[in-house]
């Protein structure tokens, strides 16, 4: 398994970095680690405020013990209030677990599929690359590709060009026939 390090500077590599404040567009990052400060009206044991305060929450609290991929986003503006006037946030796009909510490590093509689709989604990138060819799918298809490979590979073998490879002269085929002149 690749360190989370290298699978970061991998998003970085391939997907870019803010222009304006620097940070990766994409992040792997562990679930129980991210805060974020915000405005919240009541304490996290129920108890109701008379006046929303800021505090440092944790951003995940419904994730626990999970890597999380985000996505540095524009903080809508009807969100700045919540979260005290910031203009960039990260947000999850993938939380890296199985259906019933096992905790699986972040692998790349795994990273990069998503980040794919997501693009693909908001139209960004096509997901052409990852739709099996009728070629790949069906017998016929398979049966024409094969054809295709074995004539690229050996469509121009004739007794002639046999005889120019090995360097014996040209050979004269059976049907030859010598017109009179």
């Amino acid at each position: 398994m690749e360190s989370i390090e290298t699978l970061n500077d991998r998003l970085t590599e391939f997907y870019g970095a803010d222009s304006v404040t620097g940070r990766p567009i994409f992040r792997i990052v562990w679930a129980n680690d991210q805060t974020e400060k915000r405005m919240v009206e009541s304490s996290e044991k129920g108890v109701q405020f008379l006046f929303p305060e800021a505090q440092i929450v944790k951003k995940y609290p419904y994730l626990k013990d999970l890597y999380v991929l985000e996505r540095l986003v524009i903080v809508p503006d009807f969100q700045r209030a919540e979260l005290l006037d910031l203009k960039v946030s990260y947000e999850p796009v993938w939380a890296y677990c199985n259906a019933d909510r096992n905790p699986v490590p972040p692998v790349w093509w795994a990273t990069k599929f998503v980040v794919d689709t997501l693009y693909a989604a908001l139209g960004k990138k096509s997901m052409a690359k990852y739709v099996e060819d009728e070629k790949n799918t069906t017998k016929e298809g398979r049966e024409q590709r094969i054809q295709e490979i074995q004539a690229e590979l050996f469509g121009n073998e004739t007794e002639t060009t046999d005889a120019l490879a090995y360097k014996e002269g040209i050979v004269v085929p059976d049907s030859y026939k010598k017109e009179d002149k």
